[in-house]
């Protein structure tokens, strides 16, 4: 019997995959907890516009991605940190410092775990760092540090 499974189940799929199951299985253990549902032809529509509404959410949501990436390529982010006269600056620059800075200044919102910062910044000058906004997008941004 094919049915289209509702949830994750360990050992048997993944949800909205359409597998064959026993009969036993199927109305004894699955339909009853709610795990499946039979795979006829009404509920393999519902699967179907269900995925292509899942598809277009995914294309729009690359397409700003690729908005943005245009958008950081013309920034230069500008951050004034206290430094030292060998040109070593106190502390560091973080991930958290740059996304905030990008927020308050441009009104661009990135998250800082996706901001690609092997290290804190800890000299003087410009750097361009990676920010991953996107499956497969990565934006570039010039950072540059500068002294008080």
């Amino acid at each position: 019997m094919k049915v289209i499974l509702l949830d994750n189940i360990k050992g048997v799929g993944k949800k909205d995959e359409i597998i064959n199951a026993s009969e036993g299985y199927a109305r004894n253990f699955l339909f009853p907890k709610k795990l499946a549902v039979e795979a006829n032809n009404e509920n393999l529509s519902k699967l179907k516009s269900r995925q292509n509404a899942i598809q277009y959410q995914k294309d729009q949501d690359k397409q700003e991605a690729l908005k943005l990436v245009e958008k950081l390529s013309k920034i230069t982010l500008q951050i004034k940190v206290k430094a030292g006269e060998n040109g070593k600056i106190f502390g560091g620059v973080s991930s958290k410092e740059i996304a905030e800075k990008l927020e308050s200044d441009y009104k661009i919102k990135v998250d800082k775990k996706k901001i690609d910062l092997k290290e804190t910044i800890k000299t003087l000058g410009t750097q361009t760092i990676d920010i991953r906004l996107y499956e497969g997008v990565i934006g570039k941004l010039k950072v540059s540090v500068m002294a008080q």
